[in-house]
């Protein structure tokens, strides 16, 4: 089996490359830093495929996953998990540009990942996308607006998606991860309930890819709490939610 991953060089990216190496596929490994990535490739059995590059450069992405498709003949599963997260306030003027790069990383180089490999799944009726959303995108989280948004957009682009390709024999995958031992995560000034290690989070995504579910929140104590956040007026979860702790933003 082949499987195509950006942001392989750390947290969930990596993850999900060892846990797919080990299972004896052939990747094709994405990101920017080329030391990291080289590193993650030669430390993992068999032999892979890396490709340095910003998933903000999409001829660069699609390029790569051309090449890539090339190399192993068909690709089974593409996973989008490139993401950076910070915190953000839209009364700060200077914040403009992490919204977008925010968004540009998490949400449009999603669709970038995807494009280049949805005509070969089509024409085999076969294949896996698999979009990186949050548990922070369910609702919007005070000082997390980009990232909140971002990973909403993730979710809802995903299940657009989904309808789309079903009829054509894709399946489309949307995990959203609560909190996961990583270096993004490593920044958070706060507690984190049912915080999970990266290796054991990518056995519960891998299995969930497998089985195609639709939509899967991991660990499953955060997905009851998404489903209670859904449910909460608006009212009551300002009143919750409006002190609650904020990511770091970039100084």
């Amino acid at each position: 089996m082949a499987v195509f991953i950006t942001g392989a060089s750390s947290g969930l990216g990596a993850a999900l490359a060892r846990h797919y190496a080990q299972q004896g596929h052939t990747l094709g490994l994405v990101a920017r830093r080329a030391d990291r990535l080289q590193a993650l490739a030669a430390s993992l059995p068999g032999a892979h495929h890396v490709y340095v590059l910003d998933v903000c450069d999409r001829p660069a992405l699609h390029a790569a996953a051309d090449d890539f498709i090339r190399q192993a003949g068909h690709v089974d599963i593409v996973i989008a998990s490139a993401g950076i997260s910070a915190g953000t306030l839209t009364q700060e003027i200077d914040d403009f540009g992490v919204f977008k790069s925010i968004f540009e990383t998490n949400m449009i180089a999603t669709v970038s990942t995807f494009e280049p490999f949805i005509q070969g799944m089509v024409n085999r009726q076969s294949g896996t996308l698999v979009g990186i959303a949050s548990v922070a995108g369910v609702r919007g989280l005070p000082g997390a607006g980009a990232y909140s948004a971002s990973k909403a957009a993730v979710a809802t682009y995903c299940e657009s998606l989904r309808l789309e390709l079903k009829p054509q024999g894709v399946a489309v995958v949307t995990i959203a991860p609560g909190y996961v031992r990583t270096e993004m995560t490593a920044r958070n000034p706060y507690n984190m309930p049912f915080l999970m290690e990266a290796k054991e989070f990518a056995t519960r995504a891998a299995d969930s890819i497998s089985r195609k579910r639709t939509y899967c929140v991991i660990p499953w104590q955060m997905g009851i709490v998404a489903k209670l956040m859904r449910l909460l007026p608006n009212w009551l979860y300002d009143r919750l939610a409006v002190n609650a702790p904020r990511k770091p933003r970039l100084k």
